[in-house]
């Protein structure tokens, strides 16, 4: 399976931008998907999460109101709608993908097993 993140870029604060997670691979079967972000020193974190079958998770409180998750099942592609960004969300986003079968946690970046490269988000104050 692979991954490829596209999208960011760099943003006034207040503005939006959305990220794309198109997967790829022989046969490509999910449990689900997730977008992370790792920013400067820090670790990485969950941000957002859906379920092929059952539609998103909660998203991070961070995030929360302001980011949206969405899938395109013919296309096999995650997106991630990101609305008043703040410069706190400056950071390079990972998306991520769970096909193995067992019992996961979609917040838990330790449950998946495929990532993609990582885009990078800039916002200005």
């Amino acid at each position: 399976v692979q991954l490829q993140a596209f999208g960011g870029g760099l943003v006034q604060a207040g503005g939006s931008l959305r990220l794309s997670c198109a997967a790829s691979g022989r046969t490509f079967r999910s449990y689900g998907m997730g977008w992370f972000r790792q920013a400067p020193g820090k670790e990485r974190e969950f941000v957002a999460a859906i379920r092929w079958s059952s539609g998103s998770i909660p998203y991070a409180d961070s995030v929360k109101g302001r980011f949206t998750i969405s899938e395109d099942n013919v296309k096999n592609t995650v997106y991630l709608g990101m609305n008043s960004l703040k410069p706190e969300d400056t950071a390079v986003y990972y998306c991520a993908a769970r096909t193995l079968y067992g019992g996961y946690d979609l917040r838990n970046r330790y449950d998946y097993d495929s990532w993609g490269q990582g885009t990078l988000v800039t916002v200005s104050s």
